[in-house]
C-alpha cells in the first residue's frame, strides 16, 4: 500500500510569466529613437512631447533626447481636477 499520493498533472498548476512593468528610464536618460520608457497598464503616465503610446499602453521615444518628467493638472469631464504624471523627450 502506498504512503503517499501518486503525483499526477494537477488541473491548478500552471502560473503566468512576469510582466516586467515600470519605469525603464528615469529622468535625465538619454534616450534613442523607438526605445522603450515606461510599460504599464492603462495611463498610470500620459503623454508629452516627442513620445508615442504602444498598443499595450507602452510609452516609447519617437526622437532623440532627454527623458523629462512633470507633473499637470488635467480637469476632468465632470469638472474635478486631478494632477497627472507626463512624460516627455526633450
Amino acid at each position: 500500500m502506498a504512503t503517499t499520493k501518486s503525483s499526477g498533472t494537477v488541473k491548478t498548476g500552471r502560473d503566468s510569466k512576469p510582466k516586467y512593468l515600470g519605469v525603464k528610464l528615469y529622468g535625465g536618460q538619454k534616450v534613442k529613437v523607438g526605445e522603450v520608457i515606461i510599460r504599464q497598464r492603462g495611463t498610470k503616465f500620459i503623454l508629452g512631447k516627442n513620445v508615442k503610446k504602444g498598443r499595450d499602453d507602452t510609452i516609447y521615444a519617437i526622437k532623440e533626447g532627454v527623458v523629462s518628467f512633470s507633473t499637470r493638472n488635467k480637469t476632468r469631464y465632470d469638472g474635478r481636477k486631478k494632477r497627472v504624471k507626463v512624460v516627455s523627450v526633450l
